[in-house]
């Protein structure tokens, strides 16, 4: 009997090995060292959607001047994004190794295919739990003022090391694990090195290298962008519909996703306990944001860049589909005390659009026009570890 219970425990123990074994193999398939090119990819060449005036601003190269509007780029020992910056930026994004248990990297929820968004209305974590808000799609981060649904950061580099240390993102509450961590990795050296001059790991220098690369990622070439060299000759008639509705009083969907980047423009003043809204609104959604100083419901106000490829939709991924978006903003809008002005309509209550099932797939067809296939594909992009 006794020898019976022995084999046992020792096939059951032996079983919960194996187990641990393949599990452990399963969350760390590519801690590899990354294939890069013997020339690094160029990184400096940006060119920005047409319509905003961006530049490089003459008397402080590490900010971007977006319509006399500096924009933070980011730059602490490089005063703006490099080629080895941003490629070691690359790298650090692909990681797994800056999460606790080598399981997840940033681009675990934020895929190249998908627009850097997550399929998923909440990422998975290290430890799988899942994060209540859904992946934000990485648009044009340089022109963002308002980073998180929360508005909480203001820039690239300010939001890096958040989901790093998040309890359920990547776990890595200690900085200074990371970093040790890093300097143990012998492929780091040289990549640090040939960024910032030596090999030594810092946070600072993590948080700038990711900010270069996320900074470089921009998209400017969906159909919309070319269309505006030939006033939209291409367009289908299905597809100008969607673009004058886009624009148009009736919709108002043009003043909340404004300009040539189709998001937020930034609002003066600041009632809320921060020095700016940067672009958040409350839209009729039944969550309430955590952050005391935003009003209750108030969410960023995301790009519609890539919106085809970043279902799904809202802070929550409540919405699977465009025409689910456009459903909700035809006749789905709550009353709220603190609704947004351009969401209320002239008798005091929600707006209620109207839209016919053809105008709704004109919009969606619009929308879709806002896809860049070229940001999705670049291979300076990609996964260095693959």
């Amino acid at each position: 009997m006794k020898a019976k219970l022995f084999l046992f425990l020792l096939i059951a123990g032996t079983t919960v090995f194996l187990a641990g074994c393949l599990e452990d193999d399963k969350i760390t398939p590519d801690l590899t060292e990354p294939k890069l090119p013997e020339q690094a990819y160029n990184y400096t060449d940006i060119s920005f959607p047409p319509g905003l005036d961006v530049a490089f601003g003459s008397n402080a190269p590490n900010v971007f001047v977006v319509n006399t509007d500096p924009v933070n780029f980011g730059g602490i020992d490089n005063p703006t994004v490099t080629d080895e910056g941003a490629t070691l930026g690359r790298v650090l994004f692909y990681d797994k190794r800056l999460s606790v248990n080598n399981s997840i990297a940033c681009a675990s929820c934020h895929r190249q295919e998908l627009a850097f968004a997550d399929f998923r209305a909440g990422s998975v974590g290290f430890g799988g739990k899942v994060t209540p808000r859904n992946s934000m799609a990485i648009i044009n981060v340089a022109l963002n003022r308002n980073l998180f649904w929360d508005s909480r950061v203001h820039s690239a580099k300010e939001l890096i090391l958040q989901p790093i240390q998040n309890h359920i993102e990547m776990g890595m509450e200690s900085l200074s694990t990371l970093e040790k961590k890093l300097n143990n990795t012998p492929f780091y050296a040289a990549l640090f090195k040939n960024a910032y001059g030596d090999g030594q790991v810092t946070r600072e220098r993590i948080a700038d290298a990711m900010a270069q690369f996320l900074c470089s990622m921009v998209s400017a070439d969906s159909r919309f962008d070319q269309g505006q060299t030939n006033n939209f000759a291409d367009f289908t008639a299905l597809e100008s519909l969607g673009m004058n509705l886009f624009f148009s009083n009736r919709t108002r969907c043009s003043e909340c996703h404004a300009g040539a980047n189709f998001m937020a423009e930034d609002q003066p003043g600041g009632p809320y306990g921060t020095p700016t809204t940067r672009g958040s609104a409350n839209t009729g959604l039944d969550a309430v944001t955590r952050d005391p100083g935003f009003r209750n419901g108030q969410f960023r106000i995301p790009s519609l860049r890539n919106i085809e490829l970043t279902a799904p939709y809202m802070h929550d991924g409540r919405f699977a589909t465009l025409e689910e978006v456009i459903d909700f903003y035809d006749h789905g809008i709550q009353a709220h005390p603190n609704l947004d002005p351009k969401l209320v309509g002239e008798d005091g209550e929600p707006l209620r659009l109207h839209l016919s099932s053809l105008e709704k797939q004109a919009l969606v067809a619009f929308l879709k026009t806002l896809t860049d296939q070229t940001l999705v594909k670049d291979e300076k992009f990609s996964n260095p570890f693959n």
